[in-house]
């Protein structure tokens, strides 16, 4: 395929550009709704947060709550709040504010057990958390305890309430606690789970959060519970399993694992920063050819030490477009679903700069880029569809408001509009020069500013109050930065 680009130091080309007047949105999806794990059935998103919310939806962007609350009120559960033992919560405990945390659930169709399965996670503090699951006949519920199967932030007095010594038969308990301290900067705090089938049709459960870092264990379909079958070694350990990133307690969360068959890689999608909303919360990802690993990013680089902000690509952070009323602010805590079109959908939860904490999910379509990286769409979802094969000079040259979501940064700053110009001889003017290009009959662009070269595609959608449909475009750097674009 033909590619069109002019390369090196180019004259800009001065152009009449007539703006796009865009309504300002006051959009809303309905709900809020934290940590949402996407899962379809039938018709029918589901998604699955924490604090025992539930909310589904037809379009992906108006969510109607079915279950909300950590309660004995919430029929989510049928059993979950036994009075006869309160079982999720006899070796956590109450939380700090004296209630329970039932947190970040994910929930997938075993068709060996022919059940529907959620996994999820109690805890109480940093490291004191434990593993859960319950299954139902139906996805929306009731779903039935069965057990918990992973716990952390055990020590001597208390590691007999876990199930360490009957998985892991004579192993010495210093190796997790020395001292009588839980280890937990080379050890995993086991929330936010994750499962998935593999290529093979292998179950494997991805989970963890700051502390040790990321793990990955492999499951039995017939039981759904960890195999526990690795040996402890080298950022592998009999009962936490095979560490994927992170670790020394910094800031890293909501692993979920994407496999896309069409490309042969699985996804690795994090949140590095603090939840809040100028915490800087943001959306990492990385990618293997194995579901457990090595996962890579844009440079070819694993994060297993160093600062995190170096490794991962960052697919999004706090930002400003045009046409939104607020900035969105520290969105993550993702899951993600490539539906049965082939489209994939990447789901989160994102705060505003309101001066308040309020949060909602968002759906953003994905697109795949020349070098098979999935890139995000500026605005949520409303329908569109890629052209496969490209669009013409017209649409793709002219002025555009564009947004860095720069690598390094890991903080409440938000990324503002700059303009610039994509001009007919490839050359970019404006507030940054450079050039870009494109593939003739595909949707994929490039475009260098600086150093740096981007890699991704054009893409027609609308603006988020859906008052207009645009021209944009959205790629990857080569030093894991994501630029946007929406021409107006």
């Amino acid at each position: 395929m033909k590619i069109f680009n002019i390369v090196g130091v180019l004259s800009a080309v001065k152009l009449v550009v007539t703006a796009a007047i865009l309504k300002n949105s006051n959009y809303s999806s309905g709900v809020s709704v934290h940590d949402p794990s996407i899962v379809k059935n039938g018709n029918k998103y589901y998604i699955f947060g924490s604090h025992m919310d539930t909310a589904y939806s037809t379009d992906l962007r108006t969510w109607k709550t079915l279950y909300t609350g950590v309660n004995e009120n919430n029929k989510m559960f049928s059993n979950l709040f036994s009075k006869s033992n309160y079982a999720p919560f006899s070796y956590v405990g109450k939380n700090s504010d004296g209630s329970y945390s039932v947190w970040a659930p994910d929930v997938m169709y075993n068709p060996k057990m022919k059940k529907w399965v959620q996994y999820f996670c109690t805890t109480s503090t940093f490291i004191k958390s434990n593993l859960c699951y319950a299954t139902a006949d139906r996805i929306e519920g009731p779903y039935t305890y069965k057990g918990t199967f992973l716990y952390s932030g055990f020590v001597s007095n208390t590691v007999s309430k876990t199930n360490l010594k009957a998985i892991t038969g004579g192993t010495d308990g210093n190796r997790y606690y020395p001292n009588n301290n839980y280890d937990y900067k080379k050890f995993p705090n086991a929330i936010d789970p994750s499962v998935f089938y593999d290529f093979n049709g292998r179950l494997w459960m991805v989970y963890g959060s700051w502390s040790g870092g990321i793990y990955i264990l492999e499951l039995n379909e017939s039981t759904g519970l960890p195999k526990h079958n690795i040996n402890n070694g080298n950022n592998t350990d009999k009962y936490f399993g095979k560490k994927l990133a992170g670790g020394n307690h910094q800031s890293i969360e909501g692993p979920y694992i994407l496999p896309h068959s069409g490309t042969g890689y699985y996804y690795l999608f994090v949140s590095y920063g603090g939840l809040t909303s100028n915490g800087g919360y943001q959306i990492r990802m990385f990618r293997s050819k194995n579901p457990d690993g090595p996962y890579v990013d844009a440079r070819g680089r694993q994060f297993m030490g160093g600062n995190n902000a170096d490794y991962g690509v960052k697919v999004m952070g706090n930002y400003n477009l045009p046409g939104l009323s607020k900035a969105y602010m520290a969105p993550g805590h993702n899951s993600a679903i490539r539906d049965n079109d082939n489209k994939v959908y990447l789901v989160y939860h994102t705060r505003f700069n309101d001066g308040a904490e309020y949060h909602e999910p968002r759906v953003h379509q994905m697109f795949l880029n020349q070098d098979g990286w999935l890139c995000a769409a500026p605005y949520a979802y409303s329908g569109e569809t890629i052209s496969p094969t490209g669009y013409n000079m017209n649409d793709m040259s002219g002025s555009y408001k564009i947004v860095f979501h720069y690598h390094t940064k890991v903080n409440g700053d938000i990324s503002n509009n700059y303009t610039i110009q994509l001009n007919k001889n490839y050359s970019v003017s404006g507030k940054f020069s450079g050039y870009w290009g494109y593939t003739a009959r595909t949707n994929f662009m490039h475009i260098k500013i600086g150093n740096v070269t981007y890699k991704g595609v054009f893409l027609k959608q609308m603006d988020e109050a859906k008052s207009k449909t645009l021209v944009a475009f959205t790629a990857i750097g080569d030093n894991n930065d994501s630029i946007w674009g929406v021409k107006v």
